[in-house]
């Protein structure tokens, strides 16, 4: 049985729901994290020694950290769909994932934690004015990559899309911000909106 663990606010959780999603993978899932505590637990940290979410549980078999889990998941349920099986389009859709991870999504943070975490009386506007402009730099990037492709690794939707998506969501759903007009960016971002998964687990609010 598949047991996914973690909070379905936490934009980490939802890359691992969404590729479910899409997949149509049964599992069972357990709140954890901020509100919902148990990621503290002595239990959870046996599971996890970085206490955060999500953590998968397969079988006795544990993964955490989410782009692994979304790689894991789809490479046994779906290659050569959401995991591209040629080497050169999987290598593709992996770097963006990587990407994620090194480049946009700490550009990210401040502009999120600032819009959504803080109350607005203590919003630090330099640092959120400087997310912003880091984030959109980035993201004009993805929107050079989208003019030649209609996903990131090429026609189809893959395991490159979902990490970014989920920051996509996010980007478009700020109020109050100057957004440059990337229309490369928008048009994917629209396709993902048609999508029933990615409205089920990432459209649900900030």
């Amino acid at each position: 049985m598949l047991k996914i663990i973690g909070r379905t606010s936490s934009s980490n959780v939802q890359k691992v729901l969404w590729a479910c999603g899409e997949m149509g993978l049964k599992y069972e899932r357990q709140d954890a994290g901020r509100e919902f505590g148990v990621v503290d637990t002595p239990e959870y940290a046996r599971l996890n020694p970085n206490r955060r979410v999500p953590t998968m549980v397969e079988d006795g078999f544990v993964l955490w950290e989410s782009n692994s889990i979304v790689r894991y998941l789809t490479a046994k349920h779906d290659a050569g769909g959401l995991c591209p099986t040629d080497l050169k389009v999987r290598a593709d859709a992996e770097r963006w994932m990587d990407w994620q991870l090194s480049a946009l999504g700490p550009a990210f943070g401040g502009i999120f934690h600032g819009l959504v975490r803080e109350v607005p009386e203590k919003r630090n506007w330099d640092s959120i004015d400087r997310s912003r402009d880091a984030t959109e730099k980035h993201l004009e990037m993805l929107d050079d990559c989208l003019s030649k492709k209609k996903f990131v690794a090429g026609d189809t939707l893959t395991i490159g899309d979902i990490p970014l998506g989920i920051y996509a969501y996010r980007w478009y759903a700020f109020e109050g911000i100057e957004r440059k007009d990337l229309k490369n960016l928008k048009r994917w971002y629209d396709a993902l909106c048609q999508r029933p998964a990615f409205r089920e687990f990432v459209m649900v609010g900030l």
